[in-house]
């Protein structure tokens, strides 16, 4: 049976065949079972995800498309897939997209939504067939190996299609449609379940709209920019004020509902089929939030103090990220968690709801943020970590000593905790049975004392590892490995600069030997140096195979695509072109022809894991007390498999016949 179903166009490169297709994905599998690597992620974010039949202007990582990329990536091996923020999207008032990690941290992306699903019965047609093929576009292909996302005609294309659909779901459903009706009883149990949030988030839209910004504390109504927090302190005016907006409003929060609705009931189906395969999501969890998930939880944060960080801004001063910070004070109450750490927690249990893993984004907020006061702001800029920052009267800002705190001991010596860490983040995780040490935390960032000492030595968690910079043979087992990120350029365009390239982890010299320490194969690994020494290419190949030697790596969709001459973000930047990169529908094509082309971008799985194969092989041999006998045991063993991964190898660089 095949594996693949995508009908991209006959190319002239050899891929396998259908009955190949099973074996090359079980002698893939084989191969990392036997380098004990059990996480194989992709980076791909929501939006880069490919089109299939017709495009919608923004890819999904939910609909039919999705699948059968993620049957290409489970053909070569890997399990997971990290996705970006899925959150709903802020723009701007021209329409130009904020970056993905503003968004909401509890409404997903409607534009997530597989438009083509609800033109079929199983959805009760609600979409009409020619308005979907109205405001969305044929596939078209390109020389060009990646595509872009266009986020302003998806704005149009979804606000036209989704209206629609909600309109024709109310008619089928007063007359009684089947499918409408069952599709009723669902979003009727939805809403009921997420009445309160849903509300809010609606009026937020529509507030948003007539004030034309979603900025609240521009908003020239100070009952409707502090609405939420008011009505929990049961202000009588704020109460008047808020059911007058949903009177007034009634057929845009339906509206709003019933987009949460679709989206959500669709990553519940995709999580269902992908429960089906074994293949894993991570979703992102952005470190800030979007300025409707801060209205909302406004009593949990400070008035005058953003995120951001010590270095990486103009002129290697802070960087101002303009995103919320929590309250230290307001963490805990008498009788369990404050505003603050039920945002935090609401957080963690809203994005696991429908996946299967998490990355948690610059983990440091969560034990020791980097804050800017912006209540001077003709000043220079002024940043301090938490545990710094003293108040006008005399106290710290973390008084409590709720994020880290420091006991110091008759030796002089520092014991380090973290009640963010210990008393809200690691037990939600545990209530989703997730092992903190296998979720992804995001710290690459500048380390105060008080993070190092809680996260590595008191938690003892895994960091990342970005091998652009370290070598693996001197980092922990247990961290994460990635070779660039979403925020990086691709590994082919990474050895087109000295500064890169010059870094001990490129060393000819030393990947040579980490890839061949078994020094019975001496000439083997001198041939590999001058190889990797004299060609870019293959320089790479030896990176992304030291990369595959980890328990758990990450490689980024562009660099296993070959793509290197777009970054996805330019982080730090604002650019045209950041948050836009996208896969080609027939990516599929692409890949193979660029293998079996003369100079390929694209990594060549099964080759790049038999050196890295090779190289454990070599490693369990120097380890051994009996290295003869270790070898050849091994070499009994996993021979053909080195030579079955060869063979595919060969075949993925042959041109059609």
């Amino acid at each position: 049976m095949r594996i693949l179903n995508i009908n991209n166009a006959i190319s002239f490169s050899r891929r396998p065949r259908p009955e190949e297709e099973e074996r090359l994905k079980t002698a893939i599998n084989e191969a990392y079972d036997a380098m004990g690597t059990t996480d194989r992620v992709v980076i791909t974010h929501g939006s880069c995800f490919p089109a299939m039949g017709r495009d919608t202007h923004i890819g999904s990582p939910y609909g039919r498309a999705s699948q059968e990329y993620i049957k290409f990536l489970e053909l070569y091996g890997f399990n997971a897939n990290q996705l970006g923020p899925g959150g709903e999207l802020g723009f701007t008032h021209k329409g130009v997209i904020k970056s993905p990690y503003s968004s909401s941290a509890f409404a997903q992306n409607r534009l997530f939504i597989d438009l083509e699903t609800l033109t079929t019965e199983e959805y009760g047609n609600i979409l009409s067939k020619k308005t979907f093929n109205k405001v969305t576009n044929p596939i078209e292909t390109t020389d060009k190996n990646y595509t872009q996302t266009n986020f302003e005609e998806a704005l149009h294309t979804y606000n036209i299609a989704l209206k629609e659909a909600f309109n024709n779901f109310k008619i089928k459903v007063r007359n009684g449609q089947p499918e409408a009706l069952k599709l009723n009883r669902e979003f009727e149990k939805f809403n009921y379940k997420y009445d309160e949030k849903l509300t809010q988030e609606g009026i937020f839209k529509v507030l948003s709209r007539q004030y034309g910004t979603d900025n609240f504390t521009e908003w020239d109504n100070e009952i409707d920019a502090d609405l939420i927090r008011r009505i929990n302190n049961s202000n009588p005016e704020a109460l008047n004020r808020y059911y007058t907006l949903i009177r007034d409003n009634q057929f845009d929060i339906k509206l709003y509902k019933f987009e949460q609705f679709l989206i959500n009931k669709q990553i519940k189906e995709n999580k269902q089929w992908r429960d089906e395969q074994g293949f894993k999501y991570f979703n992102d969890l952005l470190v800030g939030c979007s300025k409707m998930d801060y209205w909302r939880y406004r009593d949990a944060f400070l008035d005058d103090y953003v995120l951001g960080a010590p270095h990486g801004g103009e002129d290697n001063k802070p960087q101002v990220w303009y995103l919320p910070a929590l309250n230290p004070r307001k963490l805990f109450s008498s009788d369990g968690l404050g505003p603050s750490g039920q945002f935090i927690k609401d957080k963690i249990d809203y994005s696991l709801e429908f996946c299967e893993n998490i990355r948690i984004d610059h983990v440091m907020g969560l034990i020791e943020p980097y804050l800017i006061d912006i209540s001077f702001p003709n000043r220079d800029i002024k940043g301090q970590y938490m545990s710094e920052i003293y108040l006008s009267d005399g106290t710290k800002l973390d008084d409590y000593k709720n994020y880290s705190c420091d006991y110091v001991h008759s030796d002089g010596k520092k014991t380090f905790t973290s009640n963010v860490m210990d008393k809200i983040v690691i037990p939600t995780l545990k209530e989703h049975g997730i092992n903190p040490e296998d979720v992804v935390w995001e710290d690459l960032c500048s380390q105060p004392e008080a993070f190092s000492k809680v996260f590595y030595d008191d938690l003892n968690l895994p960091g990342l590892t970005q091998t652009d910079w370290d070598k693996v043979e001197n980092s922990p087992s247990q961290n994460w490995y990635l070779l660039g990120s979403h925020d990086s350029m691709p590994a082919q365009k990474m050895v087109e600069y000295d500064s890169i390239k010059s870094s001990g982890a490129w060393d000819p010299l030393y990947l040579a030997g980490y890839l061949n320490q078994d020094e019975t194969r001496w000439q083997n690994r001198d041939g590999m140096c001058r190889k990797i020494g004299n060609n870019d290419r293959e320089l790479v190949k030896a990176k992304f195979a030291e990369l595959l030697t980890t328990q758990k790596f990450q490689i980024s969709f562009a660099d296993l695509l070959g793509i290197k001459d777009t970054v996805y973000n330019r982080a730090g930047t604002v650019n045209d072109t950041n948050w836009k990169e996208r896969i080609t529908p027939d990516f599929l094509d692409k890949y193979y022809e660029n293998l079996s082309g003369e100079n390929p971008t694209a990594i060549n799985i099964p080759e790049v894991l038999k050196m890295a194969l090779q190289a454990k092989i070599d490693m369990k041999v120097v380890e051994s007390s009996n290295p003869d006998q270790t070898r050849t045991e091994l070499y009994r063993e996993y021979k053909p498999l080195l030579d079955e991964l060869q063979k595919y190898a060969d075949i993925l660089k042959e041109p059609e016949n």
